[in-house]
């Protein structure tokens, strides 16, 4: 699941969460790992009680799945690029990640220690 939004904050996190928790089955429990990012562990985040954060340890982002999601979408959607504006950057995040098959997102995101865990 993806949000664009306008701003990087711990409001934006908590309307993240709540949008993450409708899309899972009641009956399911999530493991969200975060990097350290101010808002990911604010005191005033609104986390749902069938989400746990767990946060990396800090300056690793060779751990952090996500870091190579990004180089991908700045590699192969969003660089040498001049965007005119919001809107333009909006649509062009979007493209960028509708364009993601959940291969390629596994693919991606699939750490060895992430192997570890899940198998």
């Amino acid at each position: 699941m993806c949000l664009v939004l306008p701003e990087v904050s711990t409001a934006a996190m908590s309307v993240f969460l709540t949008h993450f928790v409708r899309a899972l089955p009641a009956d399911q429990h999530a493991v969200l790992v975060l990097d350290q990012a101010g808002w990911h562990g604010a005191k005033a985040l609104q986390v749902p009680d069938t989400i746990t954060l767990v946060p990396l340890q800090a300056y690793s982002p060779e751990l952090n799945p996500v870091e190579r999601l990004w180089l991908y979408l700045r590699e192969h959607f969003l660089s040498h690029r001049v965007l005119e504006g919001y809107d333009e950057i909006v649509a062009a995040c979007c493209q960028a990640f509708n364009a993601l098959t959940p291969e390629r997102l596994r693919s991606l995101t699939n750490q060895p220690w992430i192997q570890k865990v899940t198998s």
